[in-house]
């Protein structure tokens, strides 16, 4: 955008010193019709000048108009160009402030699951102790359900040779 206007701007220059060219030239040429005034066609010679520098006054009012219009063109595109820097910026911003709050949001998480680590290793130390004393306690109930069981058996046992026993008797 900036490389277009720069290069517009060049072209004006370049056609007001092409302007001033023409307009020294005419001046040039007005001196010498002046030392050429004893001629008849004086008039006719400076007719077709003055018809030259006006044809070339049309162009470059032309090339002006046309100038002018770029520029507005230039300053349109300019004023979208500014609506679209806009728009990007407030996107960045809203992408900005999002990832801001999902960098805090991360970090509260980071520390509820480092909270709940340190919970399950005290849990994990305080349950090595009690599950030291379950085990101690399931080998007590085996022992006494093994020495029950037995004495279930010694039980039957001696109370079917009773009942054989007395059925000697």
């Amino acid at each position: 955008m900036e490389a277009d206007f720069s290069e517009m701007r060049n072209e004006l220059q370049s056609r007001d010193a092409l302007w001033r060219r023409i307009q020294l030239k005419c001046q040039q040429l007005h001196a010498e019709l002046l030392k050429i005034g004893e001629y008849e066609d004086m008039q006719e010679i400076q007719i077709k000048h003055q018809s030259s520098c006006l044809q070339l006054t049309e162009q470059l009012e032309n090339k002006n108009a046309e100038l002018l219009l770029l520029s507005q063109s230039q300053e349109h595109q300019r004023k979208e160009l500014n609506k679209i820097r806009n728009h990007i910026y407030r996107k960045e911003q809203s992408h900005r402030s999002e990832q801001e709050r999902m960098k805090t949001e991360i970090s509260d998480l980071t520390e509820e699951l480092h909270q709940k680590e340190i919970t399950i290793a005290t849990i994990m130390e305080k349950a090595s102790p009690l599950e030291r004393w379950l085990k101690m306690e399931l080998e007590i109930k085996a022992k006494l359900l093994a020495k029950q069981q037995l004495l279930d058996f010694r039980y039957k046992v001696i109370k079917s040779e009773n009942i054989h026993l007395k059925e000697m008797v």
